[in-house]
């Protein structure tokens, strides 16, 4: 298992679905020592390992775990933990799913609130998409709130949108958030609504100063490996190469940003003359008529990027938006700066795979909002103030 290594004057959160990381990074931006990953999948394991070297990481089922053997594992006594953060898988719940009850996923979402309740942190945030808020899935809902009903302070479910908080997508998520009244100062569901003077950042602003011209042949790991730069000096800009927490990030992408301003994923989509041809037709927030993908807006926002889906449930891969003005889909590291992601993040190399790693992940923009008002909160002293 190995030990985790990063700093232990940090209050530590252990990070359940990890994927990739969109919430670990968020976590430790905000001031909090992501100390432990849970993920099942292989390759966002994989991600995740390289992006948080210092974390503890469980390659395992959720289902198969109790509270008090990851207390054991970890080497934490019951109460010790600061939070713990998680998205278990929402393909059950989505509207553009078969929104089926009886699908086994749905179950992780209950898994999550009893872990909880066995190792009782100060806190917990879990994100879902909005469509678990139907009267269809109350049961389930219900299930999973009883677990924690008598020990925390649960708030009203909130909705909340990453353009909002300054990341450029669109994407919607409803988050749970319960916390310790002996551990945490009160918070209300209004404290985690967006600031009025959050910075605006659109698509136009998030893809300047990457590569616009891709080559399809640039399909190898190493072609990706591109000069690339940023543009501004606000919240979201200052983002993409700086802000590195501790014990966090890739040491070779890490070097190679700094001394050679490459960042990796600008990889090539082969198209056929006539697909070029045809997303030529297709204007800004327009869908091709077959392929079904949008034309972002330079001035719009992103809209959700999709997952697709892994081996076990049929390998299909999501409808990827097309470049405001190139005839081609966008590239791996275009989507991850659309989603909120740093020029210094690591996905699989393979684009299939790194597409839904970002695509199943919390903006790390978003997290970092939300996981900082929680750290402030905390009894055992103030977050550092933000930068």
């Amino acid at each position: 298992m190995g030990i985790n290594k990063s700093n232990t004057s940090l209050p530590k959160v252990v990070d359940l679905f990890s994927g990739a990381g969109g919430l670990s990074l968020g976590a430790a931006r905000a001031g909090f020592n992501v100390y432990a990953a849970i993920e099942i999948d292989k390759e966002s394991s994989s991600a995740h390992r390289a992006n948080f070297p210092k974390t503890v990481h469980l390659d395992q089922d959720i289902l198969g775990l109790s509270g008090d053997k990851l207390l054991s594992t970890l080497e934490f006594a019951k109460g010790d933990l600061a939070g713990i953060v998680g998205g278990p898988p929402c393909q059950g719940f989505s509207h553009i799913g078969k929104n089926d009850i009886k699908d086994s996923r749905n179950e992780l979402f209950v898994e999550f609130f009893r872990i909880v309740a066995e190792i009782l942190p100060k806190f917990f945030l879990v994100e879902n998409v909005p469509g678990i808020m139907k009267e269809s899935y109350a049961d389930i809902k219900n299930r999973a709130f009883s677990f924690v009903a008598k020990a925390y302070v649960l708030l009203t479910p909130m909705i909340l949108s990453a353009h909002n908080y300054g990341a450029p997508t669109t994407r919607t998520r409803v988050f749970f958030y319960g916390y310790r009244a002996d551990e945490m100062e009160a918070l209300t569901e209004l404290q985690f609504q967006p600031a009025k003077n959050v910075e605006i950042i659109r698509v136009r602003d998030a893809l300047r100063g990457l590569p616009v011209n891709i080559s399809p042949l640039w399909q190898a790991e190493s072609d990706g490996w591109r000069v690339v730069r940023v543009h501004g000096d606000g919240y979201y800009a200052s983002r993409l190469h700086g802000h590195v927490p501790p014990g966090v990030g890739n040491q070779t992408a890490l070097a190679r940003l700094k001394k050679e301003s490459r960042a990796s994923g600008c990889l090539g989509t082969l198209h056929s003359t006539r697909v070029a041809k045809r997303y030529a037709k297709v204007s800004p927030g327009k869908r091709d008529s077959i392929s079904k993908s949008q034309r972002l807006s330079p001035d719009g926002f992103c809209p959700t990027l999709r997952a697709g889906t892994g081996f076990d449930h049929g390998r299909f891969q999501a409808v990827r938006p097309l470049h405001p003005t190139q005839n081609r889909v966008i590239t791996p590291r275009e989507a991850a700066r659309l989603q909120g992601f740093p020029d210094w993040f690591q996905f699989s190399a393979a684009k299939w795979h790194s597409f839904r790693q970002i695509g199943s992940s919390v903006s790390p923009i978003l997290a970092e909002r939300i996981l900082s008002i929680i750290r402030k909160a905390l009894h055992d002293g103030e977050a550092e103030e933000e930068k």
